[in-house]
């Protein structure tokens, strides 16, 4: 390969990483965001996305929508931290309380663990953005719902009507992946 052609295919890539994250950085940052509260450990998902996106693009992969493709990332790297984090906390408290490891979960547990909370963040990821704000806040955040109010400007018969929706909502599109973990 020329150094014309080596060096245009790089300009090309800057350009398309330059786009992406001009384009996608604020929409991530709030996805990783809602799941991530730590600043560093965020701004350290989001640079993993990003890497993510280059090695896929010289790779030549082709994406049907770029955002949707870096949001699904995005989903995907934060589950891998809650994954390692977790299992490396229950380790650690197993073996401080009993010295022993043979208790910890099997890794088709963990796997159906993940794939479940997966499917959960997806499903709130496509809630309308007042509903989703309410369950985050109330079910994650364990904000009750006068500081919620308090904080949004928003009535509390506002707030539990928007909850309501979302858990209905929630319950609707997470019912066959329930149903197929109860069946096991």
């Amino acid at each position: 390969m020329s150094d014309e052609k080596a060096s245009a295919n790089k300009e090309k890539r800057n350009q398309a990483l330059s786009a992406a994250v001009n384009d996608h950085q604020g929409q991530l940052r709030a996805v990783i965001g809602r799941k991530i509260r730590d600043q560093i450990e965020a701004e350290d998902v989001l640079q993993d996305v990003f890497a993510e996106f280059l090695v896929a693009y010289d790779l030549g992969q082709a994406f049907e929508t770029l955002a949707g493709w870096l949001v699904r990332v995005a989903q995907n790297k934060v589950l891998d931290r809650f994954r390692r984090q977790k299992t490396r906390t229950e380790f650690e408290k197993l073996v401080i309380e009993t010295g022993e490891v043979s208790e910890l979960d099997t890794p088709d547990d963990e796997y159906e663990r993940a794939i479940l909370q997966e499917e959960i963040l997806n499903a709130i990821d496509l809630l309308p953005i007042e509903q989703r704000d309410v369950f985050v806040r109330h079910e994650l955040e364990g904000q009750n719902f006068e500081e919620i109010a308090k904080a949004t400007g928003v009535s509390v018969n506002t707030l539990l009507s928007r909850k309501r929706y979302a858990v209905l909502f929630l319950r609707e599109h997470l019912k066959e992946i329930y149903d197929e973990f109860e069946r096991e």
